[in-house]
C-alpha cells in the first residue's frame, strides 16, 4: 500500500492481528470512538464492544486491568492515549507488568502491548510533549520500541502483539501524518535490529522516533556538501542494535547521537557510553533537548528542539 500515514499503518497492523487472533483486544480512553489519532477507526463496528473497550479516565485501572486480562490468557493492547498519562499508572507498569514473570518464576505471562504516543506535539506544552523513553529502556523486563516510519511502525505493532513479553510502543505524535509504503501483509519487525538509512564514512549518526527523519534530512544536506554520514535508526531501545552501531563507529571514528528527549540521562548517553567502552578513543557527542520543560509558545519550542540545522552544525563541529 503506497502513501500510507503512520497512524493508518498502525491501524492496519492492529486490524490484521485482531482478525488473525480472537484473543487480542483493545482497552483505553476513547478507543471505541476510533482513538485520539484515528488509530482504531472502524474497530468497534467490526469487533464489537467486547474487544474494543472504552474505559473511564483512570490510567492505573486501565493498566492493571490489561495485566489481569493477560494473565488469564488474552492479549490486550493497552492504549494510554498520550505518553504523559502513563505517569498515573507507573506502579502497575514498573512494579507489576515488568516484574511479574520473574517474580512468579515464569508462570505468569504478561503478554501486553502498551501504546504511549510520545514526543513534542505542537503547542502542547510541558505535560503533553515529554520524551521519557530512556526511563523505560532502563527498566528490566520490558521491550521498548520507538519507530519512525509507517512501515516500521506497522511491523513493530505486529511484533509487539505477537510477543509474550510486555512491549512498550512509543508512537511518535509528531509523525502521525508522515507517509510511506506499507506491505499488504505486514510482517513482524525483529526487535534489536537497527535500520541502516544512509551509508557513509565521515561520521556515524544515530537516532530514533521523531528525530530520525530530521537526522535523515541533515544527512542528505551534508551529503550535498560532500560529507557522507552513516545514519542508523535504532527503532528499538531495549534491546538495541549495539553491534551495528559499533561496526559503524569502528569505521568512522566519530559518533553523534541525536534524540528529542532531554540530553541529561537520555538514551543517547547509553549509546555513547557503550561505544566508549567498546571503542576507546571514539569522538562522541549527544544532541537533544535542554533540561527544561517543553514550552507552550511556538517560538520558544522552536528555539529548544532538535532541528536538521542543529544536527548539521554539530556534525560539522565534530569534523572540524
Amino acid at each position: 500500500m503506497p502513501n500510507v500515514t503512520l497512524a493508518e499503518a498502525t491501524r492496519l497492523a492492529v486490524l490484521q492481528e485482531m482478525r488473525r487472533d480472537p484473543r487480542i483486544w483493545v482497552l483505553g480512553e476513547d478507543v471505541a470512538r476510533g482513538g485520539l489519532f484515528g488509530q482504531y477507526r472502524g474497530f468497534l463496528e467490526e469487533f464489537g464492544p467486547s474487544r474494543i473497550v472504552s474505559t473511564p479516565i483512570s490510567e492505573s485501572t486501565i493498566m492493571g486491568a490489561g495485566l489481569g486480562a493477560a494473565l488469564v490468557g488474552t492479549r490486550p493492547i493497552i492504549e494510554m492515549r498520550i505518553f504523559d498519562f502513563v505517569m498515573c499508572a507507573m506502579d502497575e507498569l514498573v512494579n507489576q507488568i515488568a516484574k511479574i514473570r520473574y517474580m512468579f518464576g515464569g508462570q505468569a505471562r504478561p503478554a501486553v502491548v502498551v501504546r504511549m504516543p510520545h514526543g513534542i506535539w505542537r503547542n502542547s506544552a510541558a505535560q503533553h510533549s515529554q520524551m521519557l523513553e530512556g526511563w523505560f529502556a532502563h527498566l528490566p523486563g520490558v521491550i521498548v520500541c520507538c519507530p519512525s516510519t509507517p512501515a516500521d511502525a506497522a511491523a513493530t505493532m505486529v511484533s509487539a502483539i505477537r510477543s509474550d513479553d510486555p512491549v512498550l510502543v512509543f508512537d511518535p505524535k509528531n509523525l502521525w501524518g508522515a507517509t510511506g509504503d506499507v506491505p499488504d501483509e505486514i510482517a513482524p519487525l525483529e526487535f534489536g535490529r537497527a535500520r541502516h538509512v544512509r551509508h557513509g564514512d565521515a561520521l556515524t549518526l544515530v537516532s530514533w522516533s521523531a528525530c530520525a527523519p530530521l537526522a535523515e534530512e541533515a544527512a542528505d544536506a551534508l551529503a550535498a556538501q560532500g560529507i557522507s554520514v552513516d545514519l542508523l535508526d535504532l527503532r528499538t531501545l531495549a534491546p538495541w542494535d549495539e553491534n551495528a552501531v559499533a561496526a559503524s563507529v569502528a569505521r568512522t571514528g566519530r559518533l553523534l547521537v541525536t534524540h528529542e528527549a532531554v540530553v541529561t540521562a537520555g538514551f543517547g548517553a547509553e549509546v555513547v557510553a557503550r561505544m566508549a567502552e567498546r571503542l576507546p578513543g571514539t569522538l562522541a557527542r549527544r544532541l537533544g533537548f535542554p533540561k527544561v520543560p517543553v514550552p507552550f509558545a511556538p517560538p520558544l519550542e522552536d528555539a529548544l528542539k532538535v532541528t536538521p540545522a542543529r544536527i548539521i552544525a554539530a556534525a560539522r563541529e565534530m569534523l572540524a
